[in-house]
């Protein structure tokens, strides 16, 4: 098989092609919901990583420059909803605008937060921690509910969109 040239490069100097190495990474796709004094809001991230069982604590982690950063890295209470391959206009329509989550179908969380319907799993969080991480923030949610569902999922891998069938 053949893999290719291996490219070493200086990260700090070349940053498209950290972002190509970056981009190998498989990852799940997921939207972070809250409120605000706007109403509800989302962002999707791809940067999402369970921490701990016990407690259970997940994190993600939005990028400063953000427009939507104000909004989530103040909140003390999220979402998270992991996407399912059926899903990809939900991305897209929140990508293009902070308060679509207004037009996607969705439950309201004993709490007041927007669950979207049938994402393949969902963690309500309250907000736990916050490390300051470069031009992002890491943000760790205690999950104080979930849900979850059989499906594919939606992933991202090498700046494109896929599904992952996991039969």
């Amino acid at each position: 098989m053949d893999t290719g040239t291996i490219q070493t490069f200086d990260p700090s100097s070349d940053s498209d092609s950290f972002r190509a190495a970056l981009g190998c990474f498989t990852t799940g796709v997921t939207v972070i919901t809250t409120d605000s004094a706007e109403g509800p809001v989302a962002i999707v991230a791809n940067s999402f990583a369970s921490v701990s069982l016990d407690p259970p604590l997940v994190l993600w982690s939005p990028a400063k420059s953000s427009k939507r950063f104000e909004h989530f890295v103040g909140s003390r209470r999220f979402a998270v909803h992991v996407l399912g391959a059926d899903q990809r206009d939900i991305c897209a329509a929140i990508i293009n605008s902070k308060t679509a989550i207004s037009d996607v179908p969705t439950t309201t969380s004993h709490c007041g937060m927007p669950i979207i319907d049938e994402a393949l799993a969902s963690f309500e969080c309250n907000l736990e921690a916050t490390h300051d991480a470069g031009d992002h923030v890491i943000v760790i949610g205690r999950v104080t509910k979930a849900h979850h569902s059989a499906g594919d999922p939606l992933v991202f891998h090498g700046g494109k969109y896929a599904s992952l069938r996991t039969d």
